[in-house]
């Protein structure tokens, strides 16, 4: 029973669309404006976007570090 729902929500997915499909012009490739960068670049908030970037990616690889390190310690300890 539980294969035969999957299946049937499969099928179901398969014929849903999130988007209707636009066709891609010339003018989609000549288009190199883009305005919110521009207004942030000119305010200077695009180096506060970036800092913020870094300090969050900075703080994700600093956290992958320390748990490696606990890991490798326990591991060491489990060993012995």
């Amino acid at each position: 029973m539980k294969k035969y729902i999957v299946i049937l929500l499969l099928l179901i997915s398969f014929s849903l669309k999130a988007q209707d499909k636009i066709g891609i012009t010339d003018a989609d490739y000549q288009n190199s404006d883009v305005q919110m960068a521009d207004g942030m670049r000119s305010e200077g908030k695009i180096y506060v976007l970036v800092a913020i970037i870094g300090i969050v990616l900075g703080g994700i690889l600093v956290y992958v570090i320390q748990t490696d390190k606990k890991i490798s310690g326990l591991e060491e300890k489990f060993k012995n």
